[in-house]
C-alpha cells in the first residue's frame, strides 16, 4: 500500500537541499537516508534520500543526483510516497493511519447514524474526520478523545459523542447579550 509521507517545499540553499512538509508521524522511519520514495508526478521520481537534518524546525532533504538550487527547485511541490505493508499498526495503540479511518461508519453513543469517513483533513492543532451524511452532505468531525470516544477497526465504525450543533441544528447558542436579555 503506498502513503504520502511528505511534500516538497521550497530550496534550501544552493547545494540541493529542499524543505519538506512532513504528513507522518514516523519521520525517522519513512524520511531517513537511503528511503526510495515514488512521486506524484511520478515523473520526478523515484527519488533516494542522501541526507536529512532539521534546520530552524523544518526538516531539510538532499536526494541523490539533486545537487544543486535548480534542481531542488524543480521538485516543488512533490508529493513523497512510501510502500507501507497494509497490515502494518503505527507503535501507539491510540493512532491510526488514514487507509484505516477512510471507509469508516460514524455513529453516535447512541446508535444513530452520522455517515462514513470519506477523507482526513490534517490542521495544524487537529485533524478533522470528513464524514459524507446519508443525504450527500458532509460533517466534520474533529479527531479528539472528547468527540471520537471509539474507533473499532473490526467492526468498521468510529463511535462520537458530538456536541449540540457539530453534526445537527441543535447548536445551543450563549452569549452575554442573551443572557442580559433574560433577566430583564
Amino acid at each position: 500500500m503506498q502513503l504520502v509521507v511528505a511534500r516538497i517545499g521550497r530550496a534550501h540553499g544552493i547545494r540541493g537541499e529542499v524543505t519538506v512538509e512532513v504528513r507522518t508521524d514516523e519521520p525517522e522511519l519513512r524520511l531517513g537516508p537511503g528511503a526510495v520514495l515514488t512521486t506524484d508526478p511520478a515523473t520526478a521520481g523515484p527519488l533516494t534520500i542522501e541526507t536529512g537534518r532539521v534546520h530552524s524546525g523544518r526538516l531539510l532533504l538532499r536526494f541523490e543526483g539533486v545537487h544543486d538550487r535548480d534542481g531542488a527547485e524543480a521538485l516543488r511541490n512533490t508529493l513523497l510516497i512510501a510502500e507501507v505493508d497494509p497490515d502494518e499498526r503505527p507503535e501507539d495503540e491510540d493512532e491510526y493511519y488514514d487507509h484505516q479511518l477512510i471507509d469508516l461508519d460514524v455513529v453516535t453513543v447512541d446508535g444513530e447514524e452520522v455517515g462514513r469517513i470519506t477523507e482526513i483533513s490534517h490542521l495544524p492543532t487537529q485533524d478533522l474526520f470528513i464524514v459524507e451524511r446519508p443525504d450527500g452532505t458532509e460533517a466534520l468531525v474533529p479527531f479528539v478523545a472528547e468527540i471520537v470516544t471509539e474507533i473499532d477497526l473490526e467492526h468498521q465504525r468510529a463511535v462520537i459523542d458530538p456536541p449540540p450543533g457539530l453534526i445537527d441544528d441543535r447548536a445551543e447558542i450563549a452569549s452575554a447579550r442573551d443572557a442580559g436579555e433574560e433577566r430583564a
